[in-house]
């Protein structure tokens, strides 16, 4: 049992270490696996749920944030605390962090999963396309002169107002399980 909790802690650090685009790519496939959605065969949104309805898939790992700037003088001291393993979150940690749940195009999709890895545990929320304008601190303009395109952010301070979107909460045990 001892090796398998090896493995999972590994699988777990490396989920944290992925480029962003591979770590959505593990995000898609989890939601994929965990509600039974097919490939969108479109680049407009991710997948597919059994009545055809359109799906867009949206995660973020939790880490200590940081806000001191890097400089000269501290250069070297900021290289050193950037490590992943030692900014991982557990969920009830009293620590700032902010994650960004961006490019939200809502007349490409009916329904949103998104989501946040923490160190302990993965939150899955769950939202209309209609719903999310509502979503506190939603904005929909990401980039200047953009239109049709929006964000909003999941921090310390405001995770609660999630909570009535949240669908499912797995720990990694589970998680690996998942992809076995």
């Amino acid at each position: 049992m001892n090796n398998l909790k090896s493995e999972i802690e590994k699988f777990k650090f490396g989920i944290f270490s992925l480029h962003t685009r591979r770590f959505g790519t593990l995000a898609e496939l989890m939601i994929q696996l965990l509600y039974k959605l097919s490939d969108s065969n479109s680049l407009a949104f991710d997948k597919k749920d059994k009545k055809n309805k359109k799906v867009e898939i949206k995660f973020s790992r939790v880490m200590r944030k940081d806000d001191e700037r890097i400089k000269v003088e501290n250069a070297i001291s900021q290289a050193k605390g950037a490590n992943i393993k030692e900014r991982m979150l557990k969920l009830d940690d009293k620590a700032s962090f902010d994650c960004n749940i961006q490019q939200i195009k809502t007349k490409e999709f009916d329904v949103l999963y998104y989501g946040l890895f923490f160190d302990d545990k993965v939150l899955i929320y769950k939202v209309k396309s209609e719903d999310v304008k509502k979503i506190p601190g939603y904005s929909n303009k990401q980039h200047r002169g953009n239109e049709g395109e929006g964000q909003f952010h999941i921090n310390d301070t405001n995770i609660g107002i999630h909570n009535k979107y949240l669908d499912k909460t797995l720990s990694y045990d589970d998680l690996y399980e998942i992809f076995s």
